[in-house]
Parts: C-alpha cells; structure tokens; sequence
C-alpha cells in the first residue's frame, strides 16, 4: 500500500487550510487504495480570522491544534516526518500554506518557509518521491525547489512568481493536473479558480491518481 503524508495548516480557509480541498485530498488518497497521514507544523498562526463575519480577531491559535480538527486527532508534528516512510507528499490549500507554511501572503514574491516545510519537501525531492500541491500550495514549492512545472489556475501575478522562483507556470482549469514527471511534482489549482465542491473533488481525484501512476 503506497503512503501519503498530507500536510495541512490550520482549519479554515482564511487562516489555515482549505477544509473542502483537505478532506478531498484524504478522500482521493482513501479512494486510490492507499494509506495517508496528517501532518501540521506546531506553531502559532500567522492570523486568526472569524469565518462569520470574515474578519480579523485578537486571539492566538496553534496550527497543529487547529489541523487536529480536520484530521480528528489523528495528526503529527510536521517535525517527526521523514520522507523515507512515504512515497508521496501533497499538500492541500487554503491561505494558511501562504501564511503558516510560508509568508506569501504577507510578503509576496520575497516571501519565506517555514524551515520544517522546507525540510520536509527537500527531503522529499531529494529521494525522488511525488510531491503534490494543491490551490495556492505550489507557490511553496516552487520557491523551496526553484524548478519544476507547476500550476495555480490562470492567475497572471501568481504565476510570474512562480516563474521568477525559477519553475515554470502551466495555465489550468478546473479539475486539470500539471504534471511534470521528470521532477515528479503534481499540481491542481481548486479554489485559486471560481470552482465548486465538485470540482475540488474531481481535481484532488485526478491529482492523486497521478500521483499514484508515477509511483508504479
């Protein structure tokens, strides 16, 4: 049975990870017949936002605690990965992979990542495992790896970052899957275009059976 570790950032689109795109990546992984463990960094968030009102509040919060949410408790701490026990990587969406992973969001194209992220997909490229990114995630990639064939969707000004880390950008619809073999990086843009539940179910199906196919 072929092991995903999925890595999430939170619980909830505007500070953490995309719910909708993080139980669709279980589901797909679940679905392929395969195996799949959560992981999140143990950290503060970057923000912390009442998904009501859709605004900002003065209140800390813990990505590992929160991602415990999504996964029902069954979650690790982004440090005790190890890309040998695996044979793939993926990593859903939602601003939190643009806050909590990196600092895209606040910082743009002069962003950072968080050193365990940056471990964990080094470590990962490094022994040729699939590397899976979904809606504003490939960005991460992409800075951290410096190569390979990525999308986001169709956005113009994410795509130039992408290039100016030094991978190359794909324009995709819904549902669609980059694929670049040679770096064995999979992505799909989900909620970075105007899509529904049912297309973030068809675009995490049709990403993780990618990536299943690159590991036979």
């Amino acid at each position: 049975m072929k092991k995903f570790a999925i890595v999430i950032s939170g619980c909830g689109v505007q500070d953490g990870a995309e719910i909708h795109e993080s139980v669709m990546a279980m589901l797909a992984v679940d679905m392929a017949g395969c195996f799949y463990q959560l992981f999140a960094p143990d950290m503060l968030q970057l923000r912390v936002v009442n998904h009501l009102t859709g605004r900002e509040v003065d209140e800390k919060r813990n990505v590992l605690v929160e991602s415990a949410r999504i996964a029902r408790g069954n979650i690790k701490p982004l440090s005790e990965y190890r890309a040998a026990d695996y044979d793939a990587l993926l990593f859903p969406g939602g601003f939190g992979a643009a806050l909590n992973l990196s600092t895209y969001g606040r910082d743009g194209a002069s962003m950072k990542v968080n050193s365990e992220v940056e471990r964990a997909v080094k470590d990962a490229y490094s022994q040729k495992k699939v590397i899976g990114a979904m809606c504003i995630a490939p960005v991460v990639v992409a800075k951290i790896l410096g190569k390979g064939m990525l999308t986001i969707g169709s956005d113009r000004g994410t795509a130039a970052d992408i290039e100016n880390f030094g991978a190359k950008h794909q324009s995709s619809g819904k549902g669609e899957v980059a694929i670049d073999l040679e770096n064995k990086i999979f992505t799909t843009p989900c909620y970075m275009l105007s899509s529904s539940i049912k297309d973030i179910f068809v675009g995490a199906t049709n990403l993780v059976n990618e990536m299943v196919r690159a590991m036979e």
